[in-house]
């Protein structure tokens, strides 16, 4: 960030930021107070549902009021809207597609899952920050664990969502590219992405209990690296999970892959060159 000429010079923010691969939104950026009762509501219902996904919303809120914090269901439905969180369970769809966007079947119905690259989940998070918040996007391959991309930004926009599909499907071509029916997924410019390819898309259908490698990845995350760092800011977020993910993806040891790492699987299954994924690794984590 501190590379970025932000006067008027021969290049634009736009085309240094492309250059430097850095986030736009990340250059701009100026904290600004958040109402601290709100925070606070928002870090426990986070840590809530990473806990319990499949508490609704009267659950969390009837947890809440035993934390003692004085909340009604519609307000914790209304943060969980904000947040980009969703339950899992048969009940209201906090993650709304928009109306005129189109909804693709669910594919994976009693599908075997064999090999790296059949199903990719996609899926958002909510990154709490000591005084604000963000969210991580990922793009995840089913069978190997394997965090095939991830974007991290300040808002819900659609922009940094489309450049981590872009940046997956640059290294590799899916069978199956699975997400739920929130905008970002349904939205003609994701849609558009997988025209010319040979990916099927597939949505989950509502309360499905479907997404769960992704969201045990969530849970993976948050307990083991970001409510232990706390983050400060951004920039120190965007930092703790570039060192985490490369981690998760290199060197953590899965027992669900016999104490294997993901990339262990990934690349062992797929038996061809890794240079892709490398550049990709370059670009993400600042290692070759």
């Amino acid at each position: 960030m501190a590379l970025v000429e932000r006067e008027v010079g021969e290049v634009s923010v736009v085309v240094q930021c492309e250059l430097l691969s850095v986030h736009r939104s990340g250059v701009y950026y100026a904290p600004r107070p958040v109402d601290a009762a709100a925070l606070h509501l928002q870090r426990r219902i986070d840590e809530i549902y990473t806990a319990c996904p499949f508490y609704g919303v009267r659950k969390i809120a009837a947890q809440l009021r035993a934390d003692g914090l004085l909340v009604n269901h519609k307000a914790v439905a209304g943060h969980l809207q904000t947040m980009g969180l969703r339950a899992i369970y048969p009940g209201p769809n906090l993650s709304q597609r928009a109306r005129q966007h189109s909804v693709y079947p669910y594919l994976l119905r009693g599908l075997k899952i064999e090999r790296p690259n059949q199903v990719w989940g996609v899926d958002l998070t909510y990154i709490r920050l000591r005084g604000g918040w963000m969210y991580l996007f990922a793009v995840l391959d089913w069978f190997s664990r394997f965090v095939v991309s991830w974007a991290l930004d300040l808002t819900l926009e659609l922009g940094f969502v489309l450049k981590a599909m872009r940046d997956a499907l640059a290294v590799a071509t899916p069978v199956i590219c699975n997400s739920d029916q929130g905008s970002p997924s349904t939205s003609p410019q994701y849609i558009q992405l997988f025209q010319d390819t040979p990916v099927q898309i597939s949505m989950d259908g509502r309360g499905a209990l479907d997404n769960l490698f992704t969201e045990r990845l969530w849970r993976t995350v948050k307990y083991e690296e970001v409510y232990l760092k706390d983050y400060a800011s951004p920039r120190e977020a965007r930092t703790g999970l570039t060192a985490y993910l490369d981690f998760y993806n290199y060197r953590r040891l899965h027992q669900a892959l016999d104490y294997q790492t993901p990339a262990q699987i990934n690349f062992h299954e797929r038996g061809n060159s890794t240079d892709k994924f490398s550049i990709l690794r370059s670009r993400h984590w600042g290692t070759p």
